[in-house]
């Protein structure tokens, strides 16, 4: 399986956090379509379906911990950084 650049996942983690204290702060439409884009961005790069799991593995990825298993035990990244 193909390993995400560290670096994009950094940057899309970053842009995803901005974007929610921003609609937090007030919202906006043009906001949260750009927040719904990076996080289907962030679950189609990191393997899954919820962005709370992405997350997750994006931040195990960075820090070249193992990577968080799927409920059916398999693995959604290979970690060879």
């Amino acid at each position: 399986m193909l390993v995400p650049d560290p670096k994009v996942v950094r940057t899309l983690l970053t842009r995803y956090a901005s974007l929610q204290i921003a609609q937090a702060e007030r919202e906006m439409p043009a906001a949260a379509r750009e927040l719904e884009d990076v996080s289907y961005t962030l679950c189609v790069m990191m393997g899954t379906t919820e962005v709370h799991e992405a997350i997750e593995r994006a931040d195990a990825l960075l820090m070249g911990k193992e990577p968080v298993t799927d409920p059916d035990g398999e693995s959604g990244l290979s970690l060879a950084v």
